[in-house]
């Protein structure tokens, strides 16, 4: 039982990660929005098996090379930065483009699998994520930590962020907030651009800064 208690809180913290506001939401909410219900949740399974992917990571402990390499930490988060910038300048730059957009919940199979992989690529291009990840397990995980945690915890988290993601996917493709997107989909698309390049920006001066 004390085993569980630990599973559960640490599955908590996690969660509460999620749900704070980061380049993640902006994506998943924009493509689910501006695209349809099945895009969205794409976005959020690629979501998930990002998450999936730092807990395999976390689990092996190759995060601790991160914490060590220093120069391999920063370049990681370099990239990182570079990528949601990147990323924040095409969202921009798209904003006056008109779309159609789905009214359904099928997607076409190619949107689907780019609304995966750019769902996926957002949760990669932060090594911070991988970082948390680590020093959570290291903070919360009990010593000696039992085999079946180490592999419950993967799938779980997976779960975790997948389930997250999709609650926002469900919510920011309903009727009402595609309407309010069609009518100020210019402004709503800049912001989001903004807000996604500026999260990549910070990511890239802290890294400047921590080399310094």
């Amino acid at each position: 039982m004390h085993e569980l208690a630990i599973l559960f809180s640490i599955l908590g913290v996690f969660l509460l990660g999620a749900i704070s506001p980061g380049p993640s939401f902006v994506v998943v909410s924009r493509i689910a929005i501006s695209s349809s219900r099945a895009d969205g949740i794409m976005a959020a399974l690629g979501m998930g098996i990002g998450g999936f992917v730092f807990a395999c990571v976390a689990v092996a402990g190759l995060t601790a090379i991160l914490l060590q390499v220093e120069w391999l930490n920063i370049a990681l988060r370099l990239t990182g930065g570079a990528y949601l910038v990147w990323l924040g300048i095409n969202i921009w730059r798209a904003a006056p483009e008109p779309i159609e957009v789905a009214e359904t919940a099928a997607g076409r199979p190619s949107t689907l699998w780019k609304s995966l992989t750019r769902g996926l690529l957002v949760q990669l291009s932060n090594p911070k994520t991988a970082v948390f990840y680590a020093s959570m397990f290291a903070a919360l995980l009990p010593s000696p930590t039992p085999s079946w945690m180490l592999l419950a915890l993967p799938p779980l988290l997976f779960l975790n962020e997948f389930l997250w993601y999709t609650i926002v996917a469900l919510g920011f493709s309903s009727r009402g907030p595609k309407a309010a997107y069609l009518r100020s989909k210019i402004w709503i698309d800049r912001a989001a651009g903004m807000v996604v390049g500026a999260l990549g920006v910070k990511l890239i001066t802290d890294s400047v800064r921590s080399s310094a």
